[in-house]
């Protein structure tokens, strides 16, 4: 048992050095940042389509988070953002300059190594729309606001709200 209980905490931690070393080779440690933020990108603007389509539907925005919270579809950002859309902030921490940015360089890695990313391309194409609509340093969840103007509803619980 205690053989046992050593590797799971000692294993965990040769684990987590050897993560840790992979990343030292030139250029991993950007790309694996570039490839989390890929995923934080998308992964917002699909919540906003989730929440618009629940929204849309008659589900109470409350159950739509509670639903994607306690799913298959959990994750950091639907954590962290559907609060800052539903306040109506955006989140302000991270410009969609930066997310442009971004994303234009992990398509970049994507075409070195010889494919192109669909999803990566599509999103980048999304967030250059807001940029352009919103400005470089509107908040990253901007993407999400461009299809609350375009659909005519604000995502404010409890059924959305309704744009003058």
């Amino acid at each position: 048992m205690v053989a046992v209980l050593w590797w799971q905490t000692q294993g965990l931690r040769l684990r987590h050095v050897a993560w840790m070393l992979a990343l030292l080779a030139v250029g991993n440690a950007a790309t694996v940042k570039l490839l989390t933020n890929l995923l934080w990108f998308t992964h917002a603007a699909v919540i906003g389509e989730a929440l618009m389509l629940g929204a849309k539907a008659g589900v109470p925005l409350d159950v739509v988070r509670e639903a994607l919270m306690h799913s298959a579809g959990n994750s950091w950002v639907v954590e962290h953002d559907i609060p800052s859309i539903f306040d109506g902030h955006y989140d302000p921490s991270f410009s969609l300059a930066l997310c442009c940015k971004d994303l234009t360089l992990v398509n970049q890695i994507a075409e070195q190594q010889g494919y192109s990313l669909t999803m990566g391309q599509f999103a980048l194409a999304q967030f250059e729309k807001a940029k352009e609509i919103y400005g470089p340093d509107a908040a990253e969840l901007h993407v999400v606001k461009m299809l609350e103007d375009k659909v005519g509803l604000l995502l404010r619980p409890p059924h959305g709200q309704a744009t003058t």
